[in-house]
């Protein structure tokens, strides 16, 4: 038995979508507006997460890029970020020229702690950048009311967060800019794509600029831009696959829910939703000493726990800070992953649980 820690689902529409295209040969469309499956997927992105606009891109990491480029982030600026993230968060404020500037996170959900932000602020921040991670929403009311403070855009790395909400609001949409990720182990997937949403026209103007070299009408390039256009062939995929989500989020909750029920006993920490939150459980995420040795055993077992994330983003080899990130260093060798996703069963469920029981009893 092997279980892994997420992996895409797809089916036939997906694969009948595909062969349409390619024997229809329109792979991709250098359009200011997009290709015909670009427009329909953001239109279903759009009434799915609630914005005005979604502009469609080729992954997530360039939709973190196209959201800085928009808001002209440059040389000498700084942008307020978590280490505790995938290190695309970091790297796409670096692609701009700008300094990621990073900040501590909270134990409670893993997201950025507020009280660490605001001491981080200086005249050179020029944006705040923070990631819900694992799909817990960020301490979004405070960050809100800093930026607010402060005159600072938000951008929402929301990657890992597609589904989650907060008093009924998406996650990613509570500030100017919000972007995800459609890689093939998140909670839907195109292959490899993302998208930004925003209710600010100009800003979505200047984000279809953007991804396709600065152009409207071609060869017109107007500002800075790059490819970073959604092929066809993706945005057919992802298309279907938003009609399959609300199913996909409803088997994760419900995955969830059981291996909570069944380890709740366990001396770990368990994730647990705060009041008006609903996650998406994107990855199902506990804290436990002696991490390592359990993820190993696990993975002899054939179950594909892992963990998000042994390495900071300030202490890899290309960044490497030394800077104070407590509660940072404390996650990166506390938590790990379990599997939830949903090709995960019932009995896989229990398996789980009763490995991990077996695991810490031993």
């Amino acid at each position: 038995m092997k279980i892994a820690i997420n992996v895409p689902f797809v089916g036939k529409e997906e694969i009948a979508a595909v062969t349409s295209i390619l024997k229809n040969g329109a792979l991709t469309s250098a359009a200011n507006q997009g290709g015909k499956h670009v427009q329909s997927f953001e239109k279903s992105a759009s009434l799915f997460i609630k914005s005005k606009y979604v502009v469609a891109v080729n992954s997530g990491t360039a939709a973190l890029q196209a959201a800085l480029y928009a808001l002209d982030i440059k040389k000498g600026d700084e942008v307020l970020v978590p280490s505790f993230t995938f290190v695309a968060t970091a790297n796409s404020v670096v692609s701009t020229g700008a300094k990621p500037v990073f900040v501590d996170i909270l134990k409670e959900n893993y997201t950025m702690d507020p009280d660490d932000l605001q001491k981080k602020i200086t005249k050179k921040t020029k944006a705040i950048m923070p990631v819900h991670l694992y799909g817990n929403v960020v301490f979004i009311d405070r960050i809100l009311e800093i930026a607010k403070k402060h005159n600072l855009p938000i951008i929402e790395d929301s990657a890992q967060s597609l589904g989650s909400t907060y008093k009924g609001k998406h996650a990613g949409t509570f500030s100017d800019l919000g972007c995800w990720s459609m890689y093939p182990a998140k909670v839907m997937t195109s292959g490899e794509g993302g998208f930004v949403a925003t209710n600010d026209k100009n800003l979505r103007d200047r984000l279809l600029m953007i991804r396709n070299h600065g152009m409207v009408h071609g060869y017109d390039t107007r500002i800075f831009g790059l490819n970073l256009r959604l092929p066809e062939i993706s945005a057919a995929i992802a298309t279907i696959q938003m009609k399959k989500l609300p199913n996909f989020l409803k088997l994760r909750k419900k995955n969830a829910s059981l291996l909570s029920k069944l380890i709740s006993d366990l001396d770990i920490i368990l994730p647990k939703q705060r009041n008006h939150e609903n996650v998406n459980w994107y990855l199902y995420t506990i804290a436990t000493s002696n991490r390592d040795k359990i993820i190993k055993k696990l993975n002899t077992k054939g179950i594909g726990a892992a963990s998000y994330y042994p390495t900071p983003v300030h202490k890899t080899p290309f960044y490497k800070q030394k800077i104070k990130l407590p509660n940072t260093e404390w996650a990166s060798s506390h938590v790990l992953s379990l599997p939830i996703h949903p090709r995960v069963t019932t009995k896989n469920i229990e398996f789980i649980a009763k490995t991990l029981r077996d695991i810490l009893n031993e």
